[in-house]
């Protein structure tokens, strides 16, 4: 540890002291602490606690269905209503029936095939069904025979309801007999009882009233957020029809909600848009919608998006399963709008399309999207958000290509689609530029990092971040920059590997405060692309390994922080020499071993001795050599960053595996290519 790391570890130990008493005042008292209550030393096995069955799910409902409010009171009747749709996706069942009754309690009965009730092997004593009912992470969608796809995937949903429901009641047909069991607070109230015999019923009910000790006295279902619930479902599988059915007590006058209807929509989501935009003025008349069974090899994807003079939504599911926090089908959707109509722009030569992004593509669409995948993943047990990567690519791939056909099938309402997308391209430059302020009075207000050298351009168009690794180069950099449009900031070293780093390294990160500062977009979910100040972004390291080292925790920190810099082609890698070749007046410049033989065979063949320097670093460059070779636009070369959407999963999982927390990984990565490594001469 050297002396300026010992000096700030011992500052981090050292505590502020208390006051000392002088003979001037009387003793000053010490700060106040929070209020503790005072516990026992002794702390041995008996203090250990084991909550068993559902009653985890009673202490802390909030891991569950993220709360106690009415969204969480609603999150139980879709969870019931989640399984019945599964039954029905898979075509076991056609109809679903929902029922609130006025005594509070919700009935859900489908026609599937009913939940299994004969011994389940590993608890003998129990039925299948009550095992289903009393133990999480207990059901039959761990494994793909039983549901293709489903929305229900850990075995939580049906049981967390039974541990909240005051009392719940499942019967189920199956072989023509009808079983019955009451649950109460999550725990069986008896044993499974056979009913009786029945001719013309199948499938499972559920009736269940929530507890007033988690949800609160008064807590009720609202008829109107039900129906709503239960219409989208029907309108995300045309093969089922949905039945509804409130206690006429329970509806006000003002309310608009029937007390019956059915709900069977063949058409799908295209049916679902084309009601939703009925009062809107749209701009193509067309709804831009399709169906794919087989999207690849795991998934399947139906779509349906039109724009209007308003402002724009996307409602996503997964296997039925809202996700209002959108996730990766929803970037592939995305992906797959954009595209297609810059692929149009750059069919018809509109030269315009290359300035529209994925926001001006969506900021006044209306767009549904539904995709059947297995094993989704989700992020967490209220399944907001899906998080499985290969979903991107089942979306885009399914979208993309229909996209295409139906630009072209329809010439005249491609162009008015694409004219509408660049007028609100224009309209997002246009206001980026009247909050645009002369660049030098905008530097005297921000709080930009002292070692940037900042360029005095007005606007952000044609502006150039260089991203240097130390002083010395970016001393060269400096002076050789067009001060008008290119900016310099210096880091120093190797910066932090965000990829294995945990959130509060990474805020506490100096360096990585004074480039985002720097760029002034912001990071993560706070990124801004009008606020981004810079067009390019060049990271200019060494050209030998420590360089190629400290470009790739740049890249890394990019693509983990700010992905939509990179998807907005904003991030570049500069290409500097390695190597300078003379030989009389001729002087020539050499990226890497490679380029040098290949002068050397070729330009410099047959001639007197050349004259071999290698550089060191680019503080070793004479800034005159730094510009001609690396700065100056019109001799430069260089390297874009990219990231192939359609392979996004393989590249989250490439990042992760060389530059995550897994050393064992990259162990293997070594192993697996150590046959074509060569031993270069550094």
């Amino acid at each position: 540890m050297s002396a300026k790391d010992d000096l700030f570890a011992g500052n981090a130990a050292v505590s502020t002291p208390v006051e000392q008493e002088t003979p001037s005042r009387a003793p000053q008292k010490p700060r106040s602490m929070p209020a503790v209550t005072a516990v026992s030393d002794d702390y041995s096995a008996a203090d250990i606690e084991v909550l068993e069955g559902l009653e985890p799910v009673r202490r802390r409902p909030g891991m569950y269905i993220g709360g106690t409010d009415e969204k969480a009171l609603h999150h139980l009747f879709a969870e019931v209503i989640d399984n019945s749709m599964d039954e029905a996706v898979a075509g076991h069942a056609t109809w679903i029936d929902v029922t609130l009754a006025d005594d509070g309690y919700l009935t859900i009965t489908d026609n599937g095939r009913g939940i299994p009730v004969d011994p389940h092997p590993k608890f003998k004593d129990k039925s299948a069904l009550e095992v289903i009912m009393t133990t999480l992470h207990a059901g039959g969608k761990f494994d793909s025979k039983v549901y293709e796809t489903s929305g229900g995937l850990h075995g939580v949903g049906i049981s967390v309801v039974n541990a909240l429901s005051e009392e719940l009641v499942v019967e189920v047909a199956r072989s023509r007999k009808l079983y019955r069991q009451t649950f109460r607070r999550g725990k069986a109230d008896g044993p499974l009882e056979l009913v009786g015999d029945t001719q013309n019923r199948r499938g499972t009910q559920v009736r269940f009233k929530p507890d007033d000790q988690i949800f609160g006295k008064g807590a009720k279902f609202q008829p109107a957020r039900l129906l709503k619930m239960a219409r989208s479902k029907a309108y995300l599988f045309g093969g089922v029809e949905i039945r509804w059915h409130c206690a006429p007590n329970l509806l006000s006058d003002k309310d608009e909600t029937p007390a019956e209807a059915v709900f069977h929509f063949p058409g799908g989501l295209k049916d679902f848009l084309a009601e939703r935009l009925t009062k809107e003025r749209r701009v193509v008349d067309e709804v831009f919608a399709g169906r794919t069974d087989n999207a690849g090899k795991h998934g399947s994807v139906e779509w349906a998006v039109s724009w209007f003079a308003g402002d724009g939504f996307v409602n996503s599911y997964c296997n039925t399963v809202p996700t209002p926090e959108g996730g990766t089908h929803e970037a592939g959707f995305r992906y797959a709008l954009l595209r297609g109509l810059k692929a149009y722009g750059e069919l018809t030569n509109n030269k315009k399309a290359s300035i529209i992004t994925g926001d001006d593509v969506l900021t006044s669409a209306g767009g549904m999207l539904s995709v059947f995948i297995r094993e989704p993943e989700f992020v967490g047990q209220t399944k907001d958000k899906l998080a499985t990567n290969e979903a991107t690519r089942i979306a885009e791939a399914a979208v993309r290509d229909a996209f295409d056909h139906w630009l072209t099938a329809s010439p005249n309402q491609a162009n008015k689609l694409l004219e509408w997308v660049i007028d609100r391209a224009e309209e997002r430059l246009r206001r980026r530029q009247e909050k645009d302020v002369a660049r030098k009075t905008a530097v005297r207000k921000l709080r930009l990092p002292g070692k940037l050298a900042d360029c005095s351009a007005n606007q952000a168009d044609g502006t150039e971040l260089f991203i240097v690794e130390g002083d010395s180069a970016g001393g060269s950099a400096k002076q050789a920059r067009n001060r008008s449009n290119q900016a310099v900031l210096p880091l120093r070293g190797k910066i932090l590997n965000v990829a294995n780093a945990g959130r509060d390294k990474l805020v506490a990160n100096q360096q990585l405060a004074d480039l985002i500062q720097a760029l002034g977009c912001g990071s993560r979910s706070q990124y801004r692309e009008t606020d981004l100040r810079y067009e390019k972004i060049v990271i200019m390291t060494d050209a030998d390994v420590d360089g190629a080292h400290i470009a790739s925790l740049l890249i890394t920190f990019f693509y983990r922080e700010m992905p939509e810099l990179i998807r907005g082609g904003h991030l570049y890698l500069a290409v500097p020499p390695l190597y300078r070749l003379s030989q009389g007046g001729k002087t020539l410049y050499a990226r890497d071993d490679a380029h040098k033989d290949e002068l050397l065979e070729t330009v410099f063949k047959g001639r007197s001795k050349v004259e071999i320097g290698r550089f060191k670093g680019l503080g070793e460059m004479l800034p005159a050599q730094l510009k001609e070779t690396t700065m100056d636009p019109s001799k430069r070369s260089l390297l874009k960053v990219d990231v192939d959407e359609s392979e996004i999963g393989d590249t989250n999982d490439a990042v992760e595996r060389l530059m995550g927390n897994k050393p064992e990984a990259r162990f293997r990565f070594i192993q697996d290519n150590a046959e074509f490594a060569e031993d270069l001469d550094i």
